[in-house]
């Protein structure tokens, strides 16, 4: 439902195009990491993997589920949800085995959350946090970077900002630009796996914004 909302949405607001690398894949079982800038990002991610044929199952901010008809939807499709700052946060990480061990595809955030700038423009990755690289760990999984840049023309900022943008991004309709890259393997220990996810990630992302023309900050 997810994917099919987001397909059917995202052309309303924006211009999306999608870009692989030559040795891009999706074979089953495999983490796709993207990177996070906005709360339009998700939708963008989505609709551009339904695309590519790919339906992931997506972890997710635990509130969504408490919402009426979309939790129970989130549910019988298989999404994972996040308790973030909470007892149960390790429980996504287990979810996203036991769906990896089935063959879905999960989508993750390295970061964890979305940047705190005010501004609409791009700049790369912020640190990432550990669960990616304990997943990896855990699994075994083969990771698939994904970068995507323009979602923060549709919200960003303050809130007042964000839903200015959302209501008036089909007048606008920014550029959208979604790349996937070639899996990665992930090794060494889990400082070094994260730095690794991170750098493919960005290269994924940069690739992104300069599709765009969009000009770029690269994080620290």
């Amino acid at each position: 439902m997810l994917s099919r909302l987001a397909h059917a949405l995202v052309p309303a607001v924006g211009r999306l195009t999608v870009t692989t690398d030559s040795g891009a894949a999706f074979a089953q079982g495999s983490i796709i990491a993207a990177n996070h800038s906005s709360l339009a990002d998700p939708a963008v991610v989505l609709a551009a993997l339904r695309r590519l044929g790919v339906e992931p199952a997506v972890l997710a901010a635990a509130g969504l589920w408490r919402i009426p008809l979309l939790g129970r939807a989130l549910a019988r499709e298989g999404h994972i949800p996040v308790h973030r700052h909470d007892e149960r946060a390790g429980d996504a990480l287990d979810g996203a085995a036991e769906a990896l061990a089935r063959g879905r595809l999960v989508l993750i955030y390295g970061e964890g959350g979305i940047p705190l700038r005010k501004d609409a423009g791009e700049a790369a990755p912020e640190a990432f946090r550990s669960g990616l690289a304990r997943l990896v760990h855990r699994t075994g999984a083969p990771v698939i970077p994904l970068g995507q840049a323009g979602s923060r023309r549709i919200t960003s900022g303050s809130w007042a900002k964000q839903i200015a943008g959302l209501g008036t991004a089909p007048l606008r309709r920014p550029g959208l630009h979604v790349h996937v890259g070639a899996p990665i393997t992930l090794k060494g220990d889990l400082p070094d796996r994260t730095v690794h996810a991170r750098a493919a990630v960005t290269a994924a992302w940069r690739e992104a914004a300069e599709r765009l023309g969009e000009p770029i900050t690269l994080a620290a």
